[in-house]
């Protein structure tokens, strides 16, 4: 669906089509796509322009500036910079600007175009690829709209927009403790915009909005995604499994100390941590993005009406919960053998190869195109113009993310900016090294993945806590919590790149409400986690 056709579908004489509203990728909108008041287009047009010459500006001074670097890395931070204002500015398209990143670093000779590339093959763009294709039959064929009126029947949730908010969060957090961060907001996302959906439809038949109001743009729909994708990476810390950090920091931490973390050593240490951010996690996002309406009125009614309209599931609903169910069965069992079996296993070692998360999700995906709905006439749940629809522009953001991710370490210029600011600060204590970690962990899974971060931060707090004479356990599990606690682009982690490819959540409030979270978590994590370490393991912090 074209912009164009999307905003005809929108606006049908002057009254907004809710449910063409939200079909399609309406992400990286042009200033004339969007309805925005006088003084919201004035300041976009201010960004957008500030950040056309500002990102070569940054770039080429950062890069003639001279600095006792290797050129690679010099020349690998300058192009970084400039994308980053890019990203945060949007002159272009999101997607563009790292686009446009990924070609200098090939044409400045920082790496050769083969390995900078490279990364983009990872499995984290399949899991992208197959769960929009899943989440595009869910939204086409009706079933995101039937978990969202379930969970707006249940007494205690429906009448309040808070409570759908927080009850959301409540089912990302626990399902993200034991499925993938990713997986879980994937899986999730088609029923948020259901439900969104719904609570616009409500807020237009009461006249609460304008006719002709724009549904991508409400304050609500801002609250409920954001708690979808943070509310997946506080959940993700709770158990070993719940995140890829948590495996990579418990591993170099037990290959470095000779300390291994159970299992339920791990939740008990994480679960206070995880608990109160995600009371942080509430009333900072009901009250940055407080709703329209505190009371869905009539909801009760509504619900009822609409679940009468949708009628008995039909046979593409059917066969989309048969590749959901799959799809999720799929990749919650190498979390069950490790509950069962021990992450060390090599039960669990070959199901988890070979249940990849991106193999899984594409092989689901592909079941919407065999499972027919007509046979006769060969037609199948999907077709390829239906998954031609998807968000192919977060797609291709996140995979530049993972390719500056991965020159971040492969150049050294992580583990250099590491430890010329250790050396800088003259770190001595567990607390000061502590708190370095913390900070370093989250300021660099902002720009790359919580994975990218975890696997490059861990490596150099460990050798600086020995160097200062301290034990590296509790300075490098906390780098290894904070990797989980980017929240403030849509590069930072997987959910982030998700729920902005909603068109929802402008990067401005994502950036506005992210950077509470980094302060709060970074807060929780350095304050809590050595008492809960002494409490849990005793002497071993």
């Amino acid at each position: 669906m074209t912009a164009t056709e999307r905003e005809q579908g929108r606006v049908q004489g002057r009254r907004t089509d809710v449910d063409a509203a939200f079909q399609g990728s309406a992400t990286y909108r042009s200033l004339g796509e969007q309805e925005l008041s006088p003084a919201e287009e004035k300041f976009e047009k201010g960004r957008r322009t500030v950040g056309l010459f500002l990102a070569p500006v940054v770039t080429i001074i950062f890069a003639l500036v001279p600095i006792d670097l290797p050129r690679d890395q010099h020349l690998l931070a300058a192009v970084l910079l400039g994308v980053i204002v890019l990203w945060i500015t949007e002159p272009v398209p999101i997607p563009i600007g790292g686009l446009i990143g990924v070609g200098a670093i090939v044409v400045l000779g920082v790496v050769p175009a083969d390995d900078a590339l490279a990364p983009f093959g990872s499995t984290t763009v399949f899991t992208f690829i197959g769960a929009f294709i899943l989440a595009a039959a869910m939204l086409k064929h009706g079933v995101a709209r039937r978990f969202a009126m379930f969970i707006l029947s249940l007494k205690w949730v429906g009448a309040s927009t808070a409570r759908v908010i927080i009850a959301f969060g409540f089912i990302t957090a626990v399902l993200s403790a034991f499925v993938s961060n990713t997986a879980t907001v994937a899986m999730l996302l088609p029923t948020a915009i259901g439900i969104l959906s719904v609570i616009a439809k409500l807020l237009q038949d009461k006249e609460l909005v304008q006719p002709d109001f724009d549904p991508l743009r409400l304050r609500v729909g801002v609250a409920l995604m954001l708690m979808l994708a943070y509310g997946a990476g506080v959940g993700g810390l709770l158990t070993p499994v719940g995140s890829p950090p948590n495996l990579i920091g418990r591993g170099l931490i037990e290959e470095a100390t000779g300390e291994r973390i159970g299992f339920l050593d791990w939740m008990l240490m994480a679960l206070p941590i995880c608990a109160l951010m995600f009371v942080a996690l509430t009333v900072v996002l009901l009250l940055l993005n407080k709703p329209e309406i505190k009371r869905i009125e009539g909801v009760h009614e509504y619900v009822q009406q609409e679940r009468a309209e949708l009628g008995p599931f039909s046979g593409a609903e059917r066969n989309t919960l048969i590749a959901f169910g799959v799809t999720v069965a799929l990749w919650i069992f190498p979390g069950v053998i490790a509950l069962t079996a021990g992450t060390e296993s090599d039960l669990y070692t070959t199901i988890s190869d070979r249940l990849d998360e991106g193999i899984v999700a594409v092989l689901g995906a592909s079941l919407l195109f065999l499972l027919p709905t007509e046979w006769k006439s060969r037609e199948f749940t999907l077709n390829w113009s239906d998954a031609a629809r998807i968000d192919w522009g977060t797609i291709l953001l996140f995979g530049t993310g993972i390719i500056f991710g991965s020159l971040l370490a492969s150049t050294g210029l992580a583990e250099t900016i590491g430890q010329a600011s250790a050396d800088g600060l003259g770190l001595t204590s567990t607390l000061a090294i502590t708190v370095f970690a913390v900070i370093l962990a989250i300021i660099i899974s902002e720009t790359t993945s919580n994975t990218a971060s975890a696997a490059v931060v861990v490596p150099i707090i460990i050798p600086v806590a020995v160097a200062a004479g301290i034990n590296p356990f509790v300075p490098a599990l906390a780098a290894t919590f904070a990797a989980s606690f980017g929240f403030m682009l849509p590069v930072s982690t997987p959910q982030n790149a998700i729920v902005y490819g909603s068109g929802v959540v402008p990067i401005t409030k994502m950036i506005r409400s992210g950077i509470s979270f980094d302060v709060l978590g970074a807060l929780l994590i350095v304050l809590l986690l050595p008492v809960l370490v002494d409490l849990v393991l005793g002497s071993v912090g």
